[in-house]
């Protein structure tokens, strides 16, 4: 019906809003339906309904009420009893209904009749009342009903009095917006479904050979074997869409033979069963039910949901999923798969209407879980809770889903049995007749074929029909479409020219072969050997076995060792098989060499074809063998229906060669030797050949020669080659596409070899994975084009797990599959025999085959695993099968579950387990054994040594691993074994046998006896047997206990059993087993004398403790106990506290989720305070959640131990609050008392305020995320003054939150009040409390809301606090008014040393306090707050009015030029000098030359000026003139310096010049060199080079020529000339300093310049770092140094480099040259790559330069013996300041010399390691080093080789003028960066932090985030290149600026 337009005519009318339509609107939705929506559909119910009387207003209401009143009369009386209440009420008050009084049915009767009879109004309203509030009116009856009475709120008559209610019209409404909808999703879904189903059909009905019909299958019906009696759910006429269903009683009146479509009638409701083999059509038959479906025909009903789902596509599910999923994500999503309302909608319809649904499963063998059987009343399933698609399924047959519902399946015969007890009816798929194959046939040939082939119809029949075993396998269509497949091949093959073969029947045929089809010889007349046929030994029938599948069948590993005759002529074929004994191979067979001599059966039917071979019996000698003495002594069955077709050929044996084989030339002459040993075969026999490969086979080139196949191998070889020769984009070898296909089968297969190669390997892994889909990443790309183009694979629509659509692929048939797996056996060598597992699964294997099989398994010397399942096997069976299996050493495996095996067979199977030495598992699940059985298993264990584990549940699951000889022989320990009996179901005798069993076993690991729900005594019987146990680790007895009985019996196992240290119960853990667990000592981690006991969720009352803690006694070790999720209430918990004095091990108890009220907290605080080992008590939830008791070891005389009470997440009162303290108030040990994550409201911290000061013991107490309002805070606050032991109050509302207290009186405490809410109101009430309280060594009011007016008034109460370290208002919504303020505490308040105040983003306000080191000098720092002139001139007054001001910075206050002049204008300074630096980005280039000449002009008292980059430095002091100018990298030009010079020329009075790192040029050293003569002061100039030029220094050489006065010369960078080398050999004589640096000359230029060094007497400072000098050039550097003994500072950075020996001694005699320089005290030697020979000369230096402040020894290569010298002779040097030695190779001997040297070294404050090899112990010896370190800046410790570096930051702690710390590159973690956290906020004046590239997560960097909160000095942490995303780190940075994420 989805293509009818009847659907899209409702659906277009149920959308339009009916609610508002007027009748025209009606009329004319109407019309158009009755144009374009009638349906054409002649069965469809829609289009009866449109055709006359379509519009609703023209249809009488009451006509349609009366024609619809059965079936509605049916309806309502399903209904419940409130919804026939409510519409009763319609009726008039005066009939005084009363439904209690009359049967339901008589009620409902009466009001229809009303009804139908009043106004139609009233008939009206009581149909839109019935649709909204029934439940399951069929569609159709629904439609009808609401059209012609409209919705409920389109009233458009009056309705009688009596009838109408004044209610308003909304219930009915809303009941409306719920149904309506449903109704059309349920619907617009199940087109849906009609439009998939018959796009479905389309794709399957194309490649069919003739149509499908359900009256032209035939079933016969079978009778059907219930479980268990269910109510008949067959819904009513109405629901069957008015079809009457046939009488099916208990199905034993049924006719044996019946059409498919009779038997599923009536089928609704009902659990139908279809059954057939492979091949039977059962997959096309359901789709072809869907298609009927979707048309509206067939036994479904159309207004029925059709599901049709795939076992094998079910097998791809593996997560659980609900019904809602298996519908929407499996079968069919509807449209718009995001919307949950229209799924939800759905799936309530669903479960509302079970019966309105249709479940087709098919495939039942295909599903790899098996369904489980039913229960009895069985629980209804969960449709929401996910679950297996095996319990999905099963949940539907067995009615516990959907009751109700019709559900068909469909399986083999085999399978049917696994749904008995849910199926209502069976029935057997039946085989075609003779007369429907040959229909077929010629349809095959008619429509498959052209018509020059279609003449080949007929004889394909003829040959068909001719040939038994093909008539046989064509009963069933798949293989009879194989079979056309076949014979269109060979006879297209004949017509189009085959190649030419032997003749392999040459002699003339006898009469019956004239009579056949001309020139075609039927294989199954005569046979070439007798394989193919069997006597059966009941009645010696000869029966025709034709194999229905090749699944499993033995192949040789390569064709070349099979060999077959060249002719027919020369094989000998007797008259009956019976006569001739086939041996173990065939070279033991004597055959007759000509055919004349031989009897030939005149009909196949003679013939018997074994259904495997390997059952025939073989005797020992040919002397055994009986054959009749003539041929009508075999029986021959007389119909097809006793013809054998077995399901496996698995053991079918096939000889090596045949080459050995003597043929007599009459069987007279047949020779039977007595032995096997005198058999004789003659040499001059020749050889039959076989073709090594399959391109040898030879096929008859004429159709007089077509030989009809006459086995499967022969049919699927030919029907490949059919399917192969489709191909037609094949290309050869030379990548050329070839033109035809190869004519013949040989070529053909060679032809594709690769692509057979390749799909026999997809179909052996198939198999062995029980695997028949195929995903396209499963196939090669090429192979998987090739197999669609020839037909070998067919497409399937899959949909995944997640939903999706994904494409699969499956072969032609089955069949085909199993062929090509067994191709890959015959080609491929790599396939063995043990990889061949022996697998029969069958109902139809018994006894009778076991016992044939066990004659054969032992010739499977590499046989690795038997699967004996799902058969009938016995004890007699099991018995041949161990008798054979003894003699199989290599089996691993062996299975035979799913049996009617009892304790004998399972016996006789457990008897050679100790025979079989490689055996790993034994599998006898689900058979009929006993207890015997397992009792016998178990007490194998004590003579069968390796056995590793028996496991038995319930008898279902049986199985017995063992361990292997290597495990057993290996050195390792074995382990021991263990058993489990799981849902043993035993009384007390039968434990007893069991647990004697059990006590006679080897030591165990586990025991598991779960399951088993004993009672009391069965359990005590198992108690008593514990101690003869030899259990190593512990008893599993889960779902064994269920109650305080239970309890009391087990726990005394604690108290009589030393060995049993742990038990553990949960009574209640529903719905999960009950676990209960006995752990023996092996078993535990915690030492053997203590005892844990956990009782958990077991429904404990106070009276059911006294008997458990009574059945403990006293001497038990008990450790731990676990009563949680009990109810013991506040009696429980009193009875627990007072047995805690007599249990002296115990470590901890859990008492959580048991009633405690308010009062058992009490009550546990007055225990921490009494009892001297309980240490901890923690509690949630006020004791209802959690309770925790932890213990001490240390006994009672350890009276300094910290106890903590820990009260979270609970609503604390303020009687609570008194109470519990006044408790703890008899605490005599230090207490912390935690009441975090709870509620205190104001009151409830008054209260704690009031009894804070009567805590004397108290130390912490914690009220984190406790205290959330400001006023609770300042409450909180107060206590700084109620006692005097308060070191520390920090409180935040949503954070860490705790009051410290010291032992005694504090001098001085710490006040924290961040991110409240402070205000100015509130600042007046905190500072009263301040001023009460102690003196204070910071206050942070950060992070309020302060503003302008509350900082005001702090800081004007700052002159009366008492105040040592800072104050910190940052984050208080200042504005410029509020830092003026600020900055005015630098003048009112004498102990403020400096003002940090930034308003713009990343406001900080910090006001530092004066340190007693008696400086006095202040500071005062302004950034980014975009200030105005007016504020400058402030500021200005300010500064002025503060003469103890001495440092000024201002940075990117966007200030203007004319307002910083007029800034230096209004300072005025004191005689100490106060320097000022203004940095904005626009001091470049000319503006800064114009801001330098502005400042000079308005300011006399301008000391130094300085632009660096873009800061202007200033330093200002009276009475002093100008003596240094300085523009150091600004961007100057030297056309810039003009006025500069005309500055320049007025300022006699300068003594220094800068003009480093600009861009001067010619012109500019012109200018310079021009006022160099006007400065008689002059003694420093510093010209540093970024160019090239040689002019610069040529120029200013001669100018200083002139200026005598220079004594500092610093030209680093520039390019000297040899002229002005020359001319500077002059000049450096008098100079005391000179920084050469980076600069570049000639060889001759530099030696003039070092040989002049020689006269420099005076010289203290020398610079050469990074210049050339050769050899020469340092020997007289060297001689230079010997010369000049004033140096104080020498930089010889990067000259060096000692690779060769000459220049290794070069760099000696350097050094040899620096002995005489005692006075030096900077030395830096970095970059001369030193070694053993040269830091040993250094060390033997150090020793004299005692004055030594500052060495550098980077970047060389001393080593770690080396680095230890060098510091031992560090320690004369008793002032050094700076030691850096990175960048060399020094390790832990180095480190652990600092840690000996550096702590005499007091007056060390920077030092270097970076670039080091120091380990995890050098880092531990650094870090002692640095707690001595007390003068200690500044410490690099980049990538030193060790992330171990916690100890290094920890002693950051003992470093109080720690400014800067780099651990960057060391791979650091964060334990490392918490350590950190913990000691930043003792560190007050660290600045900066590098942890660049390490491995900090978000949970160190939150960390740090905390702890920067107490640090405000702190300005950068780097934190580039951790283990941080990209979203964290900004969401990280928003939070404070100073964390930087960035590589800059």
């Amino acid at each position: 019906m989805a293509d009818c337009r009847c659907v899209k005519a409702k659906a277009k009318l149920f959308s339009l809003p009916l609610v508002s339509f007027s009748n025209n609107t009606k009329a004319e939705a109407v019309s158009w339906l009755q144009r374009d929506a009638v349906c054409d559909n002649s069965r469809c119910q829609w289009s009866l309904t449109m055709d006359g009387d379509v519009d609703p207003d023209d249809e009488n209401v009451n006509s349609v009420l009366a024609q619809e009143t059965l079936e509605l009369c049916h309806i309502l009386s399903g209904q419940p009893p409130t919804v026939i209440g409510e519409l009763c009420q319609m009726m008039p008050s005066g009939s005084a209904w009363d439904i209690s009084d009359q049967p339901v049915a008589a009620t409902v009767k009466a009001m229809l009749e009303y009804f139908s009879e009043a106004n139609a109004a009233d008939c009206r309203n009581f149909l839109q009342s019935m649709c909204l509030l029934c439940e399951n009116i069929p569609m159709r009856l629904e439609s009808r009903l609401m059209s012609v009475a409209g919705y409920a709120n389109n009233v458009c008559e009056n309705p009688s009095p009596g009838v109408t209610k004044e209610e308003p019209p909304s219930p009915r409404s809303e009941l409306q917006l719920v149904k309506r909808p449903r109704i059309d999703h349920w619907e617009h879904y199940i087109g849906a479904v009609t439009r998939s189903l018959l796009r479905r059909w389309e794709r399957l009905s194309g490649a069919l050979v003739k149509e499908v019909q359900l009256e032209n299958v035939w079933v016969n019906p079978r009778t059907a074997n219930r479980g268990r009696d269910r109510p008949d759910q067959t819904p009513g006429p109405t629901d069957r869409g008015s079809r009457t269903p046939e009488p099916d009683g208990d199905f034993g009146s049924l006719e044996s033979r019946v059409t498919l479509e009779t038997f599923l009638q009536g089928c609704a409701g009902k659990v139908t069963v279809v059954a057939g083999p492979a091949g039977s059509g059962k997959t096309l038959l359901m789709s072809c039910l869907g298609q009927q479906w979707a048309h509206g025909l067939g036994p479904v009903p159309s207004s029925y949901l059709f599901v049709l789902l795939e076992f094998r596509l079910l097998n791809l599910l593996s997560s659980p999923l609900s019904l809602s999923e298996l519908l929407f994500r499996h079968y069919l999503p509807p449209k718009g798969e995001d919307d949950d309302d229209v799924k939800r909608a759905i799936v309530d319809y669903l479960l509302s209407n079970p019966a309105q649904s249709c479940w087709v499963l098919d495939g039942y063998d295909e599903f790899y879980s098996k369904l489980s059987g039913p229960e009895v009343q069985g629980e209804r399933l969960d449709p929401e809770k996910p679950l297996p698609v095996a319990d999905l399924i099963s949940g539907l047959l067995n009615r516990q889903l959907l009751p109700g519902c019709t559900v068909l399946v469909t399986c083999r015969v085999r399978d049917v049995m696994d749904l008995e007890g849910v199926s209502d009816k069976v029935g057997q798929l039946l085989g075609w007749d003779s007369q429907e194959i040959k229909d077929y046939v010629d349809d095959f040939f008619g429509v498959k074929g052209d018509s020059a082939n279609r003449a080949f119809g007929g004889q394909a029949a003829d040959l068909l029909l001719s040939s038994q075993h093909l008539l046989a396998m064509s009963c069933l269509p798949a293989l009879c479409n194989i079979c056309c497949i076949c014979l269109k091949h060979l006879l297209l093959e004949e017509k189009e020219g085959g190649a030419k073969v032997q003749d392999r029947g040459g002699e003339t045929r006898g009469k019956d072969a004239e009579k056949k089809p001309e020139g075609v010889q039927i294989a199954g007349e005569r046979k070439e050997s007798g394989e193919d046929l069997i006597t059966d030994g009941t009645n010696g029938r000869t029966q025709v076995q034709i194999p229905s599948t090749l699944t499993p069948v033995q192949i040789p590993s390569t064709l070349t060792q099979v060999q077959t005759p060249s002719t027919l002529s020369q094989v000998q074929i007797p008259s009956t098989l019976s006569q001739v004994q086939i041996p173990s191979t065939l070279s033991q067979v004597q055959i007759p060499s000509t055919l004349s001599q031989v009897q030939i059966p005149s009909t196949l039917s003679q013939v018997q074809i074994p259904s495997t071979l390997t059952l025939v019996q073989i005797p020992s000698t040919l002397t055994q063998v009986q054959k009749p003495s003539t041929l009508s002594q075999v029986q021959t069955p007389s119909t097809l229906s006793q013809v054998q077709i077995p399901s496996t050929l698995t053991l079918v044996q096939i000889p090596s060669t045949l080459t050995q084989v003597q043929i007599p030339s009459t069987l007279s002459q047949v020779q039977i030797p007595s032995t096997l040993s005198q058999v004789q075969i003659p040499s001059t026999l020749t050889p039959v050949q076989i073709p090594s490969t399959l391109t040898q086979v030879q096929i008859p080139s004429t159709l007089s020669q077509v030989q009809i196949p006459s086995t499967l191998s022969q049919v699927y070889l030919n029907v490949l080659c059919a399917f192969l020769s489709r191909n037609s984009a094949k290309g050869g070898k030379t990548g050329k596409a070839k033109t035809s296909k190869p004519p013949h089968r040989p070529s053909t297969l060679s032809w594709y070899r690769s692509e057979i190669c390749e799909l026999s390997q997809l179909a052996w892994r198939g198999l062995e994975k029980s695997k028949i889909l195929f995903l396209e990443e499963d196939i090669p790309r090429s192979v998987l084009d090739f197999s669609i183009r020839t037909g070998l694979l067919s497409q399937v629509e899959l949909r995944l797990e997640s939903g999706t659509l994904a494409r699969a692929y499956c072969f032609i048939h089955l069949t085909v599959q199993e062929f090509l797996a067994a191709l890959r056996i015959m080609t491929s060598a790599d396939v063995s025999d043990a990889q061949l597992k022996k697998s029969f699964r069958s109902r139809k294997y018994g006894d009778k085959f076991a016992e044939k099989l066990s004659s054969v398994l032992p010739e499977f010397s590499t046989l690795r695993k038997l699967e004996f399942c799902g058969s009938s096997l016995t004890a007699t069976g099991a018995a041949s099968l161990a008798s054979a299996l003894e003699k199989c050493p290599e089996i691993t495996e062996i299975n035979l579950s799913d049996n009617s095996l009892k304790d004998e067979g399972i016996k006789h199977v457990a008897d050679i387990f100790a025979k079989l030495p490689r055996l790993a598992s034994v599998m006898v699940s689900r058979n009929n054994s006993s207890l015997t059985t397992v009792d016998y298993l178990v007490g194998k264990m004590s003579s069968c040594f390796n056995i590793q584990r028996v496991h038995a549940d319930a008898m279902k699951e049986v199985t017995v691993t063992f361990s292997q000889n290597s495990d057993m022989d290996s050195h390792h320990k074995k382990s021991e074994p263990s058993v489990s009996l799981l849902n043993q179901k035993w009384n007390k005798p039968e434990m007893q046998k069991v647990v004697k069993s059990l006590a006679r076993c080897p030591a165990l690991s586990v025991l598991d006896l779960s399951g088993g729900q004993w009672d009391v005594e069965v359990l005590k019987t198992l108690t008593q047997f514990l101690p003869k146990f030899n259990v190593t680790e512990k008893i599993i007895l889960n779902d064994s206990c269920s109650s305080v009985d239970d309890l009391v019996v087990l726990t005394a196992l604690l108290s009589k059993h030393p060995a049993v240290v742990e038990l553990h119960i949960r009574l209640q853990s529903s719905p999960d087993p009950v676990p209960v667990s006995i752990v023996f000592s092996g078993g535990s981690k915690r030492p053997a004398n203590t005892k844990t006991l956990c009782l958990g969720c077991c429904g404990l009352l106070h009276t059911g403790l006294t008997r458990v803690l009574r059945s403990l006694g006293t001497s038990c070790d008990l450790a731990v106990l676990d009563l949680s999720s009990n109810c013991l209430g506040n009696n429980g918990l009193k009875k627990l506290l007072d047995v805690l004095p007599h249990l002296g091990n115990i470590r901890e108890i859990d008492a959580s989720d048991n009633g405690i009220s308010v009062e058992g907290v009490t009550m546990l605080a007055g225990a921490l305070c009494s009892c001297d080992n309980l240490t901890e008590i923690h509690i949630r939830d006020g004791g209802r959640e959690q309770v925790i008791l932890k213990f001490c070891s240390g006994g009672s005389d350890d009276k300094e131990q910290l106890k903590m009470f820990r009260m979270n997440n609970s609503s604390l009162l303020p009687a609570h609050i008194t109470a519990l303290c006044m408790r703890l108030v008899r605490c005599r040990s230090p207490l912390e008392l935690d009441l975090s994550h709870s509620s205190l409201k104001d009151k409830a911290v008054e209260s704690l305020l009031r009894v804070l000061p009567k805590m004397a013991s108290l130390q912490r107490l914690n009220v984190s995320h406790s205290v959330t309002s400001t006023a609770a805070a300042l409450i909180l606050a107060r206590c700084l003054t109620v006692s005097r032991r308060v070191t520390s109050v920090e409180l935040r509302p949503q954070s860490e939150c705790f009051v410290l207290f010291d032992r005694g009186k504090a001098e001085q405490a710490s006040c924290r009040l961040t991110h409240y809410s402070l205000n100015s109101d509130n600042v007046e009430r905190l500072t009263e409390i301040l001023l009460q309280g102690p003196e204070l060594s910071d206050l942070d009011l950060s992070s309020n809301r302060l503003e302008d007016e509350g900082v005001k008034r702090l800081v004007d109460s700052l002159p009366r606090l008492k105040i040592n370290s800072f104050v910190n208002l940052s984050n208080n919504s200042l504005t410029q008014r509020g830092l003026l303020d600020v900055a005015g505490t630098l003048v009112t308040c004498d102990d403020v040393s400096g003002v940090e105040v930034s308003v713009g983003a990343g406001e900080r306000c910090l006001i530092w306090f004066r340190q007693n080191d008696g400086r006095c000098e202040k500071t005062l720092s302004v950034k980014g707050s975009s200030l105005e002139s007016d504020h400058l001139v402030r500021l200005a007054a300010i500064v002025s009015n503060c003469p103890s001001l001495t440092k000024l910075e201002f940075k990117n206050n966007s200030l203007q030029s004319e307002w910083i002049e007029d800034f230096v204008k209004a300072l005025d300074v004191g005689q100490t000098g106060c320097s000022v630096s203004i940095d904005e980005c626009w001091i470049r280039a000319e503006k800064a030359v114009s801001l330098v000449c502005r400042c000079l002009e308005v300011s006399s008292n301008i000391q130094t000026i300085r632009v660096d980059h873009t800061t202007l430095h200033l330093f200002l002091m009276k009475s002093t003139g100008l003596t240094s100018v300085s523009l150091v990298d600004c961007a100057l030009e030297g056309r810039q310096l003009s006025p500069v010079k005309s500055i320049i020329q007025r300022r006699p009075s300068l003594t220094e010049l800068d003009f480093s790192h600009n861009s001067l040029g010619a012109a500019g050293a012109e200018s310079l060199c021009s006022v160099l003569p006007l400065l008689p002061e002059l003694s420093s100039l510093s010209v540093v080079s970024k160019e090239t030029c040689e002019t610069v220094v040529e120029k200013l050489s001669q100018a200083l020529l002139q200026s005598a006065t220079v004594q500092c010369l610093n030209l680093s960078g520039h390019v000297i000339s040899d002229a002005a080398a020359q001319t500077m050999t002059a000049i450096l004589p008098r100079l005391r300093s000179l920084n050469l640096s980076h600069c570049s000359w000639s060889a001759a230029a530099g030696l003039q310049l070092v040989r002049a060094l020689g006269r420099c007497v005076r010289l203290e400072v020398l610079c050469l770092d990074c210049v050339h000098l050769d050899e020469n050039s340092r020997a007289c550097l060297a001689q230079a140094l010997r010369k000049i003994r004033s140096i104080r500072s020498l930089k010889l950075n990067e000259i060096a480099a000692a690779v060769e020996p000459s220049e290794a001694n070069g760099v000696l005699d350097l050094l040899a040259a620096m002995e005489e320089l005692t006075r030096i005290e900077e030395l830096e030697l970095d970059g001369w790559r030193m070694s053993g020979g040269g830091v040993e000369q250094l060390s033997r230096l150090l020793p004299v330069w005692t004055e030594l402040r500052k060495i550098s020894l980077s970047k060389n290569l001393i080593s770690d013996q080396s680095g230890d010298k060098l510091l031992e002779a560090l320690t004369s040097c008793g002032h050094l300041e700076e030691l850096s030695l990175c960048s060399n190779q020094l390790g832990d001997l180095t480190a652990a010399r600092m840690a000996l040297v550096l702590p005499s070294m007091t007056h060390i404050t920077a030092l270097d390691v970076s670039e080091n090899a120091v380990g995890s112990e050098g880092s531990e010896s650094l870090s002692r080093a640095m707690k001595c370190m007390k003068k200690l800046s500044r410490i690099q410790l980049t990538s030193v080789g060790t992330s171990e570096l916690c100890a290094v930051a920890a002693s950051l702690a003992h470093c109080p003028l720690i400014r800067d710390v780099g651990l960057g590159w060391n791979n650091c973690g964060d334990e490392v960066v918490l350590e950190l956290a913990r000691v930043l906020p003792v560190c007050q004046k660290l600045t900066r932090i590098d942890l660049e590239s390490n491995s900090v997560s978000v949970v160190g960097v939150e960390a740090l985030l905390r702890a920067l909160q107490s640090c405000p000095a702190l300005e950068l942490i780097r934190l580039w290149r951790n283990d941080v995303s990209s979203s964290d780190a900004q969401r990280l940075s928003l939070k404070d600026g100073r964390l930087n994420f960035s590589s800059t």
